[in-house]
């Protein structure tokens, strides 16, 4: 009995004391709520950045640990702004990536104001590759040579080394009165593997492939010029490679296939002067 002056309440269950619009009684019928609001989580690895420093496994030099476990390296020439404007040859500077867009290493050429713009792309110099920690692991050694088919005694080469100073191969070019041609040796001058271009290397709106060759002459990957688009094609000297290679391939040898695209780089897709002119394999 309610008090007096009070009403009295209503039994459970009165219809009239419906809750009010908007509040649920009991569970959600409805379906679940999977997501909540705002961008979803992205799966898989993630793109760009830069690589984690993977574990050194045995007998591998000091900086090719990234190398173990990759069959696929993407090389792109960064863009110098005084070069593309007034066509003062600079020192090339390049990222190394894996296929999942994560930088390993990075490169710079060094040498010269004069030999670089005196000799152009037939120019020699060391090319420096650091890791994520700016460690110098690779260091490439050019010479300067002559670049006609009609001098087969001053062919092109490249020494490899890794850690700087340690010498594990070289890339030598093969005479050819028509096409490009290299051996990729190893540290005692043994050819392991050919690379073998095309007899035009001019990438007119496509990619450009170099196979890469074992010693049953089978095709076991290549290094790919890659179109970088019309205007960069023509008014900036900046290349995008690509280098696929067996998974279980030498790390020694992944890193001297780096060097021959450095190589391939500067004598058939490196621009000579202000004519935006590039080598070939006759002249």
């Amino acid at each position: 009995m309610s008090a007096p002056g009070y009403p009295s309440p209503s039994p459970y269950g009165d219809p009239n004391q419906a809750p009010p619009p908007g509040f649920n009684m009991g569970y959600n019928q409805g379906p679940p709520v999977m997501y909540q609001p705002g961008q979803g989580p992205e799966y898989g690895p993630p793109q760009g950045g830069i690589a984690p420093a993977p574990m050194v496994p045995a007998g591998v030099p000091p900086g090719l640990e990234y190398l173990c476990q990759i069959d696929q390296i993407l090389i792109h020439q960064k863009v110098e702004l005084l070069e593309a404007f007034i066509g003062f040859e600079t020192n090339n500077q390049y990222e190394i990536k894996n296929s999942l867009g994560q930088k390993i290493y990075k490169a710079k050429e060094k040498n010269d104001c004069c030999t670089r713009n005196c000799c152009g792309a037939l120019r020699s110099f060391d090319m420096k590759i650091k890791d994520n920690a700016d460690r110098e692991v690779i260091r490439l050694i050019r010479p300067f040579r002559c670049v006609s088919c009609c001098c087969p005694c001053c062919l092109q080469e490249m020494e490899v080394q890794a850690p700087p100073g340690t010498t594990i191969g070289y890339v030598k070019q093969d005479w050819h009165p028509f096409l490009p041609k290299f051996s990729i040796q190893g540290a005692n001058k043994e050819t392991l593997m050919r690379l073998e271009g095309p007899c035009f290397a001019c990438n007119c709106c496509g990619d450009v492939n170099f196979e890469l060759k074992g010693k049953d002459d089978a095709p076991i990957g290549r290094i790919s010029k890659q179109w970088s688009g019309l205007l960069k094609e023509v008014f900036t000297d900046t290349d995008n490679f690509g280098i696929q290679f067996p998974l279980d391939l030498d790390v020694k040898m992944k890193a001297v296939l780096m060097g021959a695209c450095f190589l391939i780089d500067f004598m058939f897709f490196e621009k000579v002067g202000e004519a935006n002119q590039r080598s070939s394999v006759f002249s």
